[in-house]
């Protein structure tokens, strides 16, 4: 199983950052936490890397249903999403959405199944709409 599903964009990474928040608001996610590695890991190690930044993106409906079924999924929500600039390609922006399926296989719990197919389908849908925003 991969860990990610993900897409590339030739834009800035500012831009990468706005396109990716405004396509998961479409798909009903919201951004609950955003963490900037790169500056972290300057701030904290004194280590330069290239933009990388995590969106911990929500569906709270799907994120309720998920609870329902399993108190502890907490521990995997949200649904993390990162965009980075690809360390080989300065002009590519890499951006990778977790991958809904793990929580089913992680747990072992089949009920989880269909809401890990719907989250699935929007972020697949959300990174879809990024690639049809390329300019």
């Amino acid at each position: 199983m991969d860990l990610a599903l993900s897409t590339t964009l030739h834009t800035t990474f500012d831009d990468a950052i706005e396109r990716t928040r405004t396509a998961l608001a479409e798909q009903g996610f919201g951004i609950l936490t955003e963490i900037d590695m790169q500056a972290t890991l300057k701030a904290k190690l004194g280590h330069d890397m290239e933009d990388y930044r995590i969106l911990g993106a929500c569906n709270p409906t799907l994120a309720h249903q998920a609870v329902e079924i399993n108190r502890q999924i907490g521990l995997l929500l949200p649904c993390n999403v990162v965009v980075r600039r690809d360390r080989t390609d300065p002009d590519t922006i890499i951006i990778e959405a977790m991958n809904p399926q793990l929580m089913v296989q992680v747990t072992d719990q089949p009920a989880l199944d269909p809401i890990a197919d719907e989250a699935t389908t929007l972020l697949r849908a959300a990174l879809a709409a990024l690639e049809s925003t390329q300019p």
